[in-house]
């Protein structure tokens, strides 16, 4: 664990060794240890490009004078999507998994380890970019969100719908940009639905913020 001058921490997660037992013994164990301090947990979802750290950051801003609130990015390396985040004045853990595709419940009952809980109401955790892997690791977390952006093309939906099962909501992320793209986005949400028919969908434009009330108040913190 290294700690840079703002305070913001970067972990190194060590993937070959088995800190915690199985994933699913460590999820049931954070989702008791979030309960335990109130907190809400985020598991956000997506391929790179998506615009998950952007999404994050436009929850933040109309979030952090209501709740206290603590970022978990996870990403093979770097600091980025932490260091955009931390910009706006929220706390955030840097979870660097070197070679693995996601994060799993141990890597973050790790980066917790010596976090004072009861500073926070609600963590986002942007999971690291790939579509596929996170869909199958439950982190403990009281909703597993999917991001889905118009530049990622019509067919992303029918190509994974595993991963859409897998989740508790899907954001249709980057909406200002369905005219340029000449995109058919009630045909995107028409393939979700027929994964999940009663799934939650939300609309949204990270960039634009329209859309973001809306998210939060289906997040219902």
């Amino acid at each position: 664990m290294t700690d840079s001058d703002n305070g913001q921490k970067t972990i190194e997660i060590d993937i070959q060794k088995d800190l915690f037992g199985a994933n699913e013994d460590a999820a049931a164990l954070n989702t008791d240890l979030f309960k335990a301090h109130g907190i809400t947990v985020i598991d956000i979802m997506g391929s790179v490009g998506t615009g998950k750290t952007q999404l994050i950051e436009s929850l933040c801003e109309r979030m952090r004078e209501k709740y206290r609130i603590l970022m978990l990015a996870g990403d093979l390396e770097t600091t980025i999507d932490a260091d955009r985040v931390a910009s706006h004045g929220i706390d955030t853990i840097q979870i660097n998994t070197g070679t693995a595709c996601h994060l799993d419940a141990r890597m973050i009952k790790v980066a917790l380890m010596d976090v004072d809980l009861s500073k926070y109401q609600v963590i986002f955790v942007e999971n690291v970019g790939n579509l596929i892997c996170p869909a199958g690791y439950p982190l403990g977390a009281a909703k597993k969100i999917v991001v889905v952006s118009i530049t990622e093309g019509p067919y992303m939906v029918r190509k994974h719908p595993l991963t859409i099962k897998h989740a508790d909501m899907i954001i249709i992320n980057k909406i200002d940009l369905v005219d340029a793209l000449e995109f058919d986005i009630d045909a995107l949400e028409r393939n979700i639905r027929e994964v999940d028919a009663k799934l939650p969908v939300i609309r949204v434009s990270s960039k634009t913020g329209v859309g973001i009330d809306d998210l939060i108040g289906a997040l219902e913190f």
